[in-house]
């Protein structure tokens, strides 16, 4: 499976909030972070907790704390996948 996006890319988080599971924490919905690495391929979190697999690949993206909070000099970096990220 092919990776959308390489180390350095800007990316977009979703700002979509479902009625089911995620793995999106609310926090970093909406916002722009840059992808630092990948996590693997894994199967969808949001789909397993209902019982279909489906694989994709995982980014390492980093915020700056200023991004997702309003403050804060520090970097966040969440593991998120492919689904929740869009082109900034």
């Amino acid at each position: 499976m092919s990776e959308r996006y390489g180390e350095g890319t800007r990316v977009r988080t979703s700002t979509v909030d479902p009625d089911h599971h995620t793995r999106l924490p609310g926090y970093a919905r909406g916002k722009t972070g840059t992808v630092i690495g990948s996590d693997g391929v894994h199967p969808l979190a949001d789909l397993s907790a209902q019982g279909i697999e489906r694989k994709q690949p995982v980014y390492l993206v980093r915020f700056t704390a200023r991004e997702l909070f309003g403050q804060g000099d520090h970097t966040v970096t969440l593991s998120l996948w492919e689904e929740y990220l869009s082109d900034e």
